[in-house]
């Protein structure tokens, strides 16, 4: 038996135990590196998903509000509206006005400055 003990001792070198060694801190960094990294991908993809359901909600709120303007902007809900307030306001009959178009300007810059 203690041959068999020495025949082991012999077979096995420190080169080999420092190689096991190196291995299993190798295979530990490797694991530790593999969890941040994918602790902060599942993080980005979180911070991702909050960024669309805002994006989601400001768009549904932009198509609130356009409904709204359009309900508010309708010419005869308008009128309904105007005469549930009894104000003098009448609609004006087509024809009596005209648009005008502002006069052109000419816009003269100066690069000159006066010191």
């Amino acid at each position: 038996m203690n041959r068999r003990r020495q025949d082991i001792q012999k077979r096995i070198s420190s080169f080999a135990i420092f190689a096991f060694v190196l291995a299993g801190a190798i295979g530990a960094i490797g694991g530790i590196t593999h969890v941040v990294y994918r602790n902060a991908q599942i993080k980005s993809l979180r911070e991702i998903d909050l960024v669309e359901r805002r994006i989601e909600q400001h768009q549904l709120d932009i198509r609130t509000v356009q409904m709204r303007k359009d309900q508010i902007l309708n010419l005869f809900s308008m009128r309904t509206s105007l005469e549930q307030l009894g104000t003098n306001l009448r609609p004006i009959p087509a024809g009596m006005s005209e648009n005008i178009l502002p006069a052109e300007r000419t816009a003269v810059a100066s690069s000159e400055t006066n010191l």
